[in-house]
């Protein structure tokens, strides 16, 4: 496994999104396939319904806890500085972590201002409660406010990105400031796999356009990916992605 390092810290640069799938039983079934097939980074949400999922697999697996990283976000309801630490305290609960890895605003909000969030979620890092923190949704003056107000850096801002939506100027900024790019919905929700451009490429390579994209957006400095699928034979072969460079 790949691993980028922002501030100093690694973070396993292949991570597995729990987005967009409709039961815990999908949830799990598709979490312990991307351990198994060697995910070290985990992402969930507070409004994906998945912490609980994440937790029960996590438990599960015989991979050791420590060697996950595990990332949530704070709802849009849970801003107020109040919110911030008792929200969090119940993900963890759901996670079934002491801590958690990374704590993500999920996107801008103008009814709380970014400092107060921002605030809470350094005193959870001052209590050990969560390791790191940082932003999701944030364009790159968005993205200056947040490390402008936070005492602790900025670890990441997840955003869309992939071949379609290029984020040329955000990616720009994000190494300019030792910031990670974490890429959601790398293969555009699967819109990408009937490209062309990726299937030409992949023949080449023996891959497939999704294994070509998602290795596109890692061979990027201070980029990572969460590819999500439901399918374990998908998720395997979102993890193939480290025998071959573009």
């Amino acid at each position: 496994m790949e691993h980028v390092t922002a501030g100093g810290v690694e973070v396993p640069a292949l991570g597995f999104g729990t987005a967009r799938m409709d039961t815990d039983r999908e949830r799990r079934r598709a979490i312990e396939a991307a351990l198994d097939a060697g995910y070290r980074h985990v992402d969930t949400a507070q409004i994906y319904g998945s912490e609980g999922a994440v937790g029960d697999a996590l438990r599960a697996s015989d991979v050791d806890r420590e060697d996950v990283f595990v990332t949530t976000k704070l709802s849009g309801d849970n801003r107020a500085y109040d919110a911030v630490i008792e929200s969090t305290r119940a993900s963890a609960d759901r996670l079934g972590v002491d801590a958690i890895d990374l704590l993500l605003i999920h996107a801008p909000n103008d009814d709380v201002p970014h400092g107060e969030t921002l605030s809470a979620m350094n005193e959870l890092r001052t209590e050990g409660a969560i390791r790191h923190l940082g932003v999701s949704n944030f364009s790159v003056p968005q993205l200056r406010e947040a490390i402008d107000l936070s005492d602790a850096p900025i670890l990441t801002n997840q955003v869309e990105y992939n071949a379609r939506p290029r984020q040329d100027d955000l990616l720009a900024f994000c190494i300019e400031h030792d910031v990670m790019l974490t890429a959601y919905s790398p293969l555009a929700v699967g819109d990408l796999l009937g490209e062309p451009a990726l299937a030409s490429i992949g023949e080449r390579h023996d891959k497939t356009p999704a294994q070509v994209a998602i290795r596109w957006l890692l061979q990027q400095p201070m980029v990572s990916a969460i590819p999500m699928s439901s399918s374990p034979a998908h998720v395997r072969e979102n993890a193939d992605v480290f025998a071959f460079e573009l």
